[in-house]
């Protein structure tokens, strides 16, 4: 059977099927009443892992997460990510790791999250334009200060996972990553190696090709995306899937594909699927 719980860093347990909170609006009026439910319900079914960010909503989806949850619930990781700005480009964001940047972006967190340790903190991109002994050491001596649990990145390489566990001890890895979505298949098989949670970022991959995953699904009297998560689930014990949504009905079916059991014949059909051409690069 498939192990439901994970040690991030060794000692940190969670459930391995988490919540991204991206997709929550944070605006004033209905959509933001629902998307407290949202956050509440996750909970409520167990959701031991949600993953926010500075860049989502610039603070706001923190603010949003704690007016939900605080005072949190024992047990309850709320990870978030730093080194990304706002910015005038067409990209809206662009990086900024530099020490103050990250040292700024942490206290804001702290305050937004109303916690005074964030347990779980990823740098969201390194920062081409800072040593990446900079990046990481302002991190460390935050985590030194007290103020940083452990420490993650995100969309990162493994050479860049090698070097970076040369100056930190890097616990997680987020990377963009789902059934149909394996370029970072290399990256997951450092992580495993190492024991590194690795946190696939939209992992249920949109207008993919899905005749096999159907039959699977209709097989399994599931949904195609529940299999696409328990296929996540199966595919690796470091794996802890964040799917994003800000409906209750989705998240409801999300949370239930933790309990799907795949055949050794109905995973071997998943496998051999191919993979998604051109995925987008942003999350």
């Amino acid at each position: 059977m498939t192990a439901t719980t994970f040690r991030i860093g060794g000692d940190l347990s969670v459930r391995r099927l988490g919540f991204g909170a991206m997709r929550l609006p944070t605006g004033p009026g209905p959509a933001r009443e629902t998307s407290l439910q949202v956050a509440r319900r996750a909970v409520e079914l167990g959701v031991t892992l949600i993953d926010t960010a500075h860049m989502y909503g610039w603070g706001a989806n923190e603010e949003l997460l704690a007016e939900a949850l605080h005072p949190y619930a024992d047990g309850l990781l709320i990870a978030t990510k730093v080194g990304i700005v706002r910015s005038d480009g067409p990209e809206g964001w662009q990086h900024d790791a530099r020490p103050d940047a990250l040292r700024g972006q942490v206290e804001d967190a702290l305050r937004r999250l109303r916690v005074e340790r964030i347990e779980l903190l990823q740098l969201h991109r390194i920062d081409p334009r800072t040593p990446l002994a900079e990046q990481l050491g302002a991190l460390r001596e935050l985590q030194a200060e007290g103020k940083v649990g452990r420490i993650g990145l995100s969309e990162v390489t493994v050479d860049e996972l090698a070097r970076a566990r040369e100056i930190v001890d890097v616990v997680s890895v987020q990377n963009r990553y789902s059934l149909f979505d394996r370029e970072h298949e290399p990256v997951l098989a450092a992580c495993e190696a190492a024991g590194i949670a690795f946190l696939p970022w939209r992992p249920v991959a949109a207008g993919a090709p899905t005749s096999e995953l159907d039959a699977v699904a209709s097989e399994l009297g599931a949904t195609p995306a529940q299999v696409s998560l328990a296929w996540l689930l199966d595919r690796s014990p470091v794996i802890l899937p964040i799917p994003g949504t800000g409906r209750i009905g989705h998240l409801e079916e999300n949370v239930a594909a933790a309990d799907l059991e795949l055949t050794p014949a109905q995973r071997d059909r998943l496998d051999a699927l191919d993979r998604l051409p051109g995925q987008a690069q942003a999350g």
